[in-house]
């Protein structure tokens, strides 16, 4: 699949990190009762983007565990793990900003990279977000969307644009899937890391992770909408509107996760194959919306894999989208990061603040139509405002 590019990208990303001044320290921050791995405050001078929606956003992190089921990668530790973090409108932008990721889940993704004792694995894990931990929820009931990340990739690769659907309205929720990154912290001191990445790249391999993930965001339906442990959050979604997306093999997760589960009404794939043939079988007449960079995911490009073939099984509101200039980590946060960096990459001519900004503005005006009835004329047909997005109709 893409997982070379990926391994590029983040190694330049991180390689920049060196020029990134550091501020002091700060002590780690209690958590609430439910959240069951302490996050710390930022401590470095990367930071995410702003927030566009009217409401501040707050944050939990969740640990959840599916009793049903062993874990499918590593049988013998007991049944599935996931990492949950939940980003919600909030009251007031109270309590403390969060940083990106743990220390050890830096360190452990530099090195994978190659790059260990060579950038400061403190200037990555310290990026500032815009959610802050503790913060009440807001009043009202929202939408629940899922995120699932790429592979290999942790679930803070999508930290953007999870705290700007909140800020918009909706309750977030990025989950990462056990031994399926290269470093993901669980309780008990434990940081778990990529066995699946072990069984190679076959169809076969990567069809196995797609139908494990689907498994994996049905029970996170089911915990944050009657389970104990989301507690109050649960009493802030709205369970009869609930939507999917995800980042390449996290794409035809969300796929997955809807024809498996009637309850998600809406879908989007950023810039992943499918994988499970017949691709995107299954979805009835709920809409779905495929969007990926213009180099891999064109018709007739002959690197566009099974999306083809998932256009003729979209049987309702559909939209095949690619982006000009785009590459395949345009719609996570790598790029926005690199950009702040001083990163140039020739083979991606896309900014990372433009890609960001299409990402959001696509993404965000799906669910608004699809979850909220608000009519989006940005997904009518091209605009001259995102000129580098091409409305494709094959």
């Amino acid at each position: 699949m893409i997982l070379r590019h990926r391994r590029a990208a983040v190694a330049g990303l991180l390689t920049l990190a060196l020029s990134a001044p550091l501020l002091a320290a700060a002590p780690a921050v209690a958590a609430d009762a439910a959240q069951v791995v302490s996050q710390v405050p930022y401590s470095s001078a990367l930071e995410l983007p702003s927030l566009t929606g009217p409401y501040p956003v707050g944050r939990r992190v969740l640990h959840m565990v599916d009793r049903s089921r062993a874990d499918p990668w590593v049988p013998t530790s007991g049944p599935r793990e996931l990492m949950v973090t939940v980003s919600y409108p909030a009251r007031s932008a109270s309590g403390v900003p969060v940083a990106y990721m743990t220390d050890e889940e830096a360190r452990l993704l530099l090195e994978a990279r190659g790059l260990g004792g060579v950038v400061p694995h403190e200037t990555v894990a310290g990026a500032r977000t815009r959610a802050y931990l503790g913060s009440r929820p807001a009043a009202g009931r929202f939408p629940l969307v899922l995120l699932s990340p790429g592979f290999s990739m942790p679930r803070t690769t999508l930290t953007s644009i999870a705290d700007d659907l909140a800020s918009r309205g909706y309750v977030v929720a990025l989950v990462d899937h056990a031994y399926e990154s290269v470093g993901t912290a669980f309780p008990g001191g434990r940081t778990l890391t990529c066995v699946a990445c072990e069984r190679g790249e076959t169809p076969e391999a990567w069809a196995a992770v797609v139908r494990v993930r689907a498994r994996d965001m049905s029970f996170v339906i089911d915990e944050l909408t009657h389970g104990r442990q989301a507690g109050a959050l649960s009493r802030t979604i709205d369970p009869s509107r609930i939507g999917i997306a995800g980042h390449s093999v996290g794409g035809a997760a969300a796929a997955a996760t809807m024809a498996a589960d009637r309850r998600v009404r809406a879908g989007v794939n950023l810039d992943g194959d499918f994988f499970l043939h017949p691709a995107a079988a299954r979805l009835g007449k709920r809409p779905f919306m495929m969007i990926g960079a213009e180099s891999i995911h064109s018709p007739g490009s002959g690197r566009a894999a099974d999306w083809p073939e998932a256009w003729k099984h979209l049987n309702g509101w559909k939209r095949w989208l690619t982006v000009a200039g785009a590459g395949h980590f345009s719609f996570t946060d790598l790029p926005y990061l690199a950009d702040q960096l001083g990163l140039e990459d020739s083979a991606v001519p896309l900014s990372g603040e433009r890609g960001w900004r299409i990402t959001r503005d696509y993404v965000s005006a799906f669910f608004d139509l699809h979850l909220r009835g608000t009519p989006q004329r940005l997904l009518d047909g091209p605009r001259a405002t995102h000129p580098e997005v091409v409305f494709q109709r094959p």
